[in-house]
């Protein structure tokens, strides 16, 4: 067992989700669920994508919705991204907004470990929160 899975990738199990039974909930509480590894934003990446395979989720990673625009992670229309203590609050919601504009974005979902709310709509597409780091408690 590497590293990784031993020290911060522990989930709850989950059955696995694919095509028309996946919900944006499903991977809102995968991921609030999950100890994920906060130390820098890479390591963070590669535990959600862990998360996600262990699950059975299908996903891609860095998805380029335009020149200016990469998702870290897509899942089903489902744009997922992560931003760690010291991005700015209006910057991640700005970012949001321009992804939200894009016709494959139907749900975003903003995992971090920042204090901050989100607007339960951006653009007419639904968003999430996931506040990170709650599984550790």
């Amino acid at each position: 067992m590497d590293s990784l899975s031993q020290k911060s990738c522990s989930m709850t199990k989950f059955k696995p989700h694919d095509g028309p039974t996946f919900s944006a909930q499903t991977i809102f509480q995968l991921l609030r669920s999950s100890t994920i590894d906060l130390s820098n934003e890479k390591r963070a990446q590669a535990d959600v994508e862990k998360v996600l395979t262990l699950s059975g989720i299908l996903f891609q990673r860095e998805v380029r919705l335009s020149p200016e625009d990469v998702v870290d992670f897509m899942v089903h229309g489902v744009a997922i991204e992560l931003k760690l203590k010291g991005a700015k609050k209006m910057e991640i919601y700005r970012q949001l907004c321009r992804y939200a504009r894009h016709p494959s974005v139907t749900v975003l979902v903003l995992a971090s470990n920042l204090s901050m709310g989100l607007p339960a709509v951006i653009e007419g597409k639904d968003a999430y929160f996931v506040k990170l780091g709650e599984a550790w408690l």
